[in-house]
């Protein structure tokens, strides 16, 4: 299919928002000869062509770190960082106790 003009129905690859995934789509309708909406054929949802580019907000370089690289940076034996001190927890207000069943007035006899 290489070379040919896409036509409505085709299969493409596209990412779907939905799913997460860069996914088999089926073209939906087309403007002036480019696709302008697909179907994902795995949770048939109706998106705009993406273009295969993944979402569109981009994350920035050098952003957080993963989880992996944390743990390794407090884990590693000749760290330069400081640990972190603990906080000291403040010492609790001393509960008040309240009987939830309260002892009931003994009866006064029948009459």
């Amino acid at each position: 299919m290489q070379g040919l003009a896409p036509r409505l129905g085709d299969l493409i690859d596209d990412y779907c928002p939905r799913c997460r995934l860069l996914l088999n789509h089926a073209i939906a309708s087309m403007v002036e000869g480019q696709v302008a909406k697909v179907i994902c054929q795995t949770c048939l949802t109706e998106h705009p062509f993406l273009h295969e580019d993944g979402s569109k907000r981009k994350k920035p370089a050098g952003g957080r770190e993963t989880l992996f690289d944390q743990v390794l940076s407090h884990s590693a034996p000749g760290s330069s960082a400081d640990p972190p001190t603990p906080k000291k927890k403040k010492s609790a207000a001393a509960a008040r106790y309240t009987r939830r069943h309260q002892a009931k007035p003994a009866p006064k006899g029948r009459r």
